[in-house]
């Protein structure tokens, strides 16, 4: 043990979390001994630079060599975890406070409203339908899917006069589902499942088929790491083998790495969009009302963002961010679709703008420092209303088909648990529709933005959510959140299993860093390529505010992400040791040089470039890389890394070489433990008791790590 006791002892004096039991406890915790990782002399030149891959074979996922050293290190996760005295309580509690009725925002299709339902602690979400005045029936319970509930739904669309359905299934969280049809009357099933479709949503055309996409499925056994980069758009039509599907576009002729398709909800247009990276797409139309009409190309190169919203007859109503940053509304006529002929609709803010489309009205939900600002205008782009909310905090909805008079919206915070609101279009007033059933006091906490300075002068936007009354002693164990790229905005929202932190006198802060999509484009581009760091630099800063303001000190803090923010905890923790006690990467792409070779890894290469770009992109990025970064000697922090068994997006490899690579290079003895997760990565196909298992894992994790005691 190379912490000084005495120090120990005179920390425990000064703090009530201590108990004498854990003391012992921890001044008798031996150096962390490891499975054995056989090391290869493999070696990749970059531009005249060697780099060694030693762990090279565990990007063989499949093999059995592969699977033994997983279930090695998931024993020794185990045994450590599994020892923590109060795990099983904070498991008890998070139980408690998950189990409570849950709903969706209801819609309407056909003559029945539809709506998600959980009672508590279901596995996945039961699908419910009513008629007016009728009580909700079941319709689809995805719990009957599969034995072990990691079967789910992964999507689901209806036809539009209601009366077919199509959902996918997702078997084990893979990106890989099947579609199956049925008769909305009766559930009867219609024709064969299609099979291998990945990346895709469904878009009726009449009740005779529908579009989707899918790539064509890797040979057995490469799944995980065979490339899917030429998507293909087909058109299914119903009592006929998916053989026979029609390709309409992508493929060997049009190579796209991700191409969708949609409907103008009168059916008229067929709208393609399509893209070779994560940012910029395409943008097609096909007047379907014209037999064999061609295929038009709209926006013929990938700089922007682009999407058609809705339509009036042939009057196309186009979100872009071509010559907008931030975003805007423009309409034009389809016979003429070209950027030329745009007109402006709803103009550029200086807000981030969020379109939406219901009840034959625009909606544009602007993101003002990451928290909601929603009006209301008329297809003229006239402003009707500006939509009175709760308080600050994010709001979703506000969707819906042409004829509707009612829309819903839900709002949440991190300290306001969801709820649903029904909004009345011509009024614009809001009433409660559904209120969170969670044991959870909102007036015991409170949320606050800060503004910090990252290390070139930017300011940065912070949300810190604690519990009324929190001593600013830097005593607080603390989380830092953060994830920084492909555009992505965190805004708030309320998370059940972060009421155990909060409770325990924890602070929870998510900063909003540059690579998200909180201040537009421009924010985005900061945090891409060249400018990676600044997205590290940005969170650092983050650290470096809760610890000089004493919300925390690096003793307490644990810095947490996943994928992307998996990346951001690795960089981070390898460049900064001394700032973090515990840190939770969560799939993330560690390997920075060879990320893109894998499923669709080189779609992230917008945001992130590539080794095989220049020799300065691959010098830049050698230098960030976590799995490159980690230096033997030094003693990083107490480090949980979870990834899947099953992730086409993320590759398990990244986590284990970087695991593999941390446990070598560990000087002091925080443990280095490596987690294999249900559908780590995934929203569906998790049991609800596996989750509450592997959150109670983390928040022991953290907790043992800080050397505090659980308190009920």
């Amino acid at each position: 043990m190379k912490k000084n006791i005495k120090g120990l002892i005179a920390m425990a004096l000064l703090s009530p979390l201590f108990t004498m039991a854990q003391l012992n406890n921890i001044a008798q915790k031996s150096v962390m001994t490891y499975p054995e990782t056989k090391k290869t002399a493999i070696t990749d030149n970059y531009f005249g630079t060697e780099v060694a891959d030693p762990y090279r074979w565990l990007e063989d996922d499949r093999s059995a060599e592969t699977k033994a050293w997983v279930d090695a290190q998931n024993a020794v996760t185990r045994k450590f975890i599994d020892q923590i005295p109060y795990r099983n309580q904070i498991k008890d509690r998070l139980r408690h406070l998950m189990n409570y009725e849950k709903y969706s925002q209801p819609f309407k299709e056909g003559a029945y409203t539809y709506f998600y339902k959980n009672t508590g602690l279901q596995n996945q979400s039961v699908l419910y339908r009513q008629k007016d005045g009728a009580e909700p029936e079941i319709f689809l319970d995805p719990n009957t899917f599969s034995k072990d509930a990691t079967t789910a739904m992964a999507g689901i669309s209806f036809s539009r006069d209601g009366s077919l359905l199509a959902y996918q299934l997702s078997e084990g969280g893979s990106d890989w589902t099947k579609v199956v049809v049925l008769k909305a009357s009766d559930k009867t099933v219609v024709g064969q499942a299609l099979i291998d479709v990945k990346f895709s949503g469904i878009a009726w055309k009449g009740n005779e088929g529908f579009y989707y996409s899918s790539y064509d499925k890797p040979k057995d056994g490469s799944q995980l790491s065979g490339m899917t980069d030429q998507h293909k758009l087909y058109y299914h039509k119903l009592g006929t083998p998916q053989s026979t599907d029609q390709l309409i576009f992508g493929g060997s002729k049009t190579p796209r790495r991700y191409v969708g398709a949609g409907l103008t909800e009168d059916e008229r247009y067929l709208v393609i969009t399509a893209a070779n990276s994560t940012s910029g797409n395409e943008l097609y139309i096909q007047d379907l009302s014209v037999p064999n009409s061609p295929i038009i190309n709209v926006v013929d190169n990938f700089e922007k963002d682009h999407s058609i919203i809705s339509n009036k007859g042939s009057k196309l109503y186009i979100y872009t961010n071509l010559g907008a940053p931030n975003g805007r509304i423009v309409t034009v006529d389809a016979a003429n679709p070209k950027p030329a002929n745009w007109k402006v609709l709803i103009a550029e803010t200086a807000n981030v703008l969020q379109p939406g489309t219901g009840a034959g009205k625009l909606f544009a939900n602007y993101l003002k420092d990451a928290v909601s600002m929603v009006l209301q205008y008329d297809m003229n782009g006239k402003l009707e209303h500006q939509i009175n909310l709760p308080g600050i905090g994010a709001v979703s909805g506000f969707s819906g088909k042409e004829k509707d008079v009612t829309l819903y919206y839900t709002f949440t915070s991190y300290t306001y648990p969801a709820t649903i609101f029904k909004y009345a279009v011509a009024t614009g007033k809001s009433e409660i529709y559904k209120k969170s059933g969670v044991d959870f006091d909102p007036a015991a906490y409170e949320s606050k933005q800060v503004f910090y300075t990252s290390k070139d002068g930017t300011k940065v936007p912070m949300i810190i959510t604690y519990k009324k009354g929190l001593l600013l002693n830097g005593k607080n164990p603390t989380v830092l959140y953060g994830y920084g790229g492909f555009n992505v905005s965190l805004t708030p929202a309320f998370s059940t299993a972060n009421i155990v932190l909060l409770d325990q006198g924890g602070v929870y802060a998510v900063a909003n860093l540059r690579g998200g999509g909180e201040y537009g484009e421009q924010w985005h581009v900061a945090g891409t390529k060249l400018q990676k760091q600044n997205v590290f630099d940005d969170f650092i800063a983050a650290a470096d505010y809760l610890i000089t303001n004493k919300y925390t000190s690096s003793d307490y803090l644990a810095s947490m992400g996943g994928s992307n923010g998996g990346l951001l905890v690795g960089a981070t923790m390898a460049q900064r040791p001394d700032l973090f006690k515990v840190a939770f990467p969560a799939v993330g792409v560690m390997d920075m040089l060879r990320y893109h070779k894998f499923t669709a890894g080189a779609g992230w290469s917008f945001d992130y470039g590539t080794a095989a770009d220049s020799k300065e992109m691959f010098e830049y990025l050698y230098k960030y890389s976590p799995l490159h970064a980690l230096k033997p000697g030094v003693k990083y922090p107490a480090t949980l890394v979870t990834t899947a068994d099953h992730d086409d997006r993320v590759v398990p490899a990244h986590s284990f070489k970087f695991a593999a690579t941390l446990q070598k290079d560990q000087a002091g003895d925080a443990p280095v433990l490596i987690s294999i997760q249900t559908n780590a990565g995934h929203g569906a196909g998790k049991p609800t008791d596996k989750a509450i298992e592997e959150i109670a894992d983390r928040w022991a994790f953290m907790f043992y790590n800080m050397g505090l005691k659980y308190r009920n």
